[in-house]
């Protein structure tokens, strides 16, 4: 594994790091020896199979039943893995009824209907004895916002933790979070949102969008995975809900793409819940305006998430910086499995700083819970 650059001693280093990698398995998923352990990775990039070996490698010791396995990436985040995965976590009894009812290729395509989720749901149900207990998914593209995960969690009560993006340096920096206090404001922050019904972002770059979070819940995303069906990004930190369909108005004025800092600011103009418009002279325009044309559902406001750890720090990597405490996301695309209504299989997430983010009842007083990328008091 390649050890990122840091005054700390290599052979103290080497020590941390593995710690980090033991404290996945002791803390965050707390694996019992008998439980049926699947560590996902798509092999993008060196780095990522490095870390995926490394870490099948420490939960040897946390399992007897722990398997590795490596697939193709699939391109893009939000996209289902493919069929050998699934039939990795879920049993081959599953995926062949799947299969029988014709149900599988809708599935990993996110064009099942809601009339025929109901029997996929009722075969794995039936065949949940075979699923595995957790499964820590290493992929660079992020398998969060799947049916993959959600019929796992909610369905078989597999724990699971989503690595997308995940490399090295996150181990001595955001995995090294109090991982009790921040689950603790984190979830002090789920409930307070949850009081109101509409929520207004502003940031100094000038984005400003107001959307209705009406009978939609925020959750605490807290790292801790140990409860059946339980489900967290690793690194984690922040607090996510799903907007209500068709309220998002106003604009989104970006300055980071997902893994860098843009060359000049790109605005996204919004018109009851969906981006209408992209504007800028940056190169991402015309890669972002090309994603957003495959598929309408591509332009849905899908999400706002709001960071809470206090050990990350970085801005070039969505994975880290949607965490940043302070800060808070927007993401686009599908949003169906946290309580949405938009499938598709694209899901994309862009990190604004210094935001001021205001509360809004349906009856009394607005409450600012960040103002200017510091969080008040809870």
């Amino acid at each position: 594994m390649i050890l990122p650059k840091t005054n700390i001693p290599c052979t103290e280093m080497k020590e941390q790091l593995k710690r980090a990698l033991d404290d996945i398995f002791k803390i965050n998923v707390a694996v019992k020896q008998t439980e049926r352990v699947l560590i996902l990775s798509d092999g993008y990039n060196k780095s990522i199979s490095e870390i995926g070996t490394a870490l099948a490698s420490s939960g040897e010791k946390f399992s007897h039943f722990l398997e590795f396995v490596q697939f193709q990436p699939t391109g893009c985040h939000g996209t289902e893995p493919p069929e050998e995965i699934w039939q990795k976590a879920f049993g081959i009894r599953t995926v062949q009824s799947l299969k029988e009812e014709k149900l599988l290729e809708p599935l990993l395509t996110k064009k099942i209907t809601d009339e025929k989720i109901g029997i996929v749901e009722s075969i794995i149900r039936k065949n949940r004895n075979e699923r595995v207990d957790v499964v820590i998914a290493l992929s660079y593209f992020s398998t969060s916002h799947t049916k993959f995960r959600d019929l796992l969690c909610r369905i078989c009560g597999t724990r699971y933790a989503s690595m997308p993006l995940f490399d090295e340096k996150m181990l001595s920096g955001p995995m090294q979070v109090d991982w009790k206090r921040m689950e603790k404001r984190t979830e002090e922050m789920a409930a307070l949102v949850n009081r109101y019904n509409e929520i207004i972002i502003e940031t100094p770059q000038g984005t400003r969008m107001v959307f209705s979070k009406q009978n939609r819940t925020a959750r605490a995303d807290t790292g801790i995975i140990t409860k059946p069906g339980a489900f967290s990004n690793l690194p984690a930190g922040e607090v996510y809900l799903a907007p209500l369909e068709g309220t998002a108005e106003g604009k989104l004025v970006l300055e980071w793409a997902p893994t860098r800092k843009l060359k000049s600011p790109v605005t996204l103009n919004i018109q009851k819940g969906m981006v209408y418009s992209v504007e800028g002279d940056e190169p991402f325009v015309r890669e972002l305006e090309d994603k957003l044309s495959e598929q309408t559902e591509n332009r849905n406001i899908a999400e706002l998430g709001i960071g809470t750890n206090d050990r990350a720090s970085r801005p070039d990597n969505i994975l880290e910086s949607e965490k940043i405490s302070g800060t808070i996301h927007i993401a686009l695309g599908d949003n169906s499995s946290f309580g949405g209504t938009v499938r598709t299989s694209f899901h994309q997430d862009f990190v604004f700083f210094e935001p001021t983010v205001t509360l809004i009842p349906g009856k009394g007083d607005r409450r600012v819970l960040l103002k200017r990328g510091q969080i008040r008091n809870l």
